[in-house]
């Protein structure tokens, strides 16, 4: 079971750290997007400083989830993200919860095996 942890956080990782890189070198392709969707995208745009924080987010968190000692620092770090990922894909793409689901999952279930490690925080 280790092993598939270990395996699964890695690859979460490194999806959150390419996903973080493209928010600043713009290197995957964009899908053709429906006009609801580019309104979306252009009212993001006018918020200059949107993009880069959120690109910042998703690679620090994806370098803090692949190593086990900064793990729990790692899915607190990106749990926001994922909340946005899931709703957005919620209401705007549902075919995209077929992806975004199992990422959730897995940063909800690395949240609940660090569990201990964030207890002094609510004491």
């Amino acid at each position: 079971m280790k092993i598939v942890k270990t395996i699964l956080c890695v690859l979460f990782g490194l999806m959150f750290i390419n996903a973080g890189l493209d928010k600043f070198f713009h290197y995957m392709p964009m899908p053709e997007l429906e006009p609801e969707m580019m309104k979306l995208y252009e009212a993001f745009g006018t918020i200059i400083w949107l993009m880069p924080l959120i690109g910042f987010i998703e690679l620090l968190g994806g370098l803090l989830f692949i190593f086990p000692k900064t793990r729990a620092l790692g899915a607190i770090a990106i749990l926001p993200i994922t909340i946005g990922i899931i709703i957005h894909n919620a209401v705007f793409m549902p075919e995209g919860l077929a992806i975004a689901g199992p990422f959730f999952l897995i940063n909800i279930w690395m949240v609940g095996d660090n569990w201990r490690k964030y207890k002094p925080l609510f004491s």
